[in-house]
């Protein structure tokens, strides 16, 4: 463990940890390494989740400034045909 690292501890349903233990053998690697992977990993989803959910609440709570999506489209030179036809848009 380096200098820069914390300890921490916690509980893994077994079955998590079966899994995780397989992981380990068939790659050779550490358990540790596997949570550290996931975990850092994760973080970055997680905290983008979050602000997701305090920007929409400060929206709802009228804390955040909001602009109408038709003047946003029309600064950017976008209608909405030109929208609806983009590729991953539902029909």
């Amino acid at each position: 463990m380096s200098v820069s690292e914390v300890p921490r501890s916690l509980r893994l349903p077994m079955e998590v940890d079966e899994r995780l233990s397989r992981l380990a053998a068939a790659t050779g690697r550490s358990k540790s390494y596997y949570l550290r992977e996931l975990v850092t990993a994760g973080i970055d989803d997680l905290e983008y989740a979050y602000g997701l959910v305090a920007r929409a609440e400060a929206i709802r709570a009228d804390q955040r400034e909001t602009r109408p999506l038709d003047d946003l489209m029309s600064e950017m030179g976008i209608t909405r045909e030109e929208l609806d036809a983009m590729p991953g848009q539902p029909a």
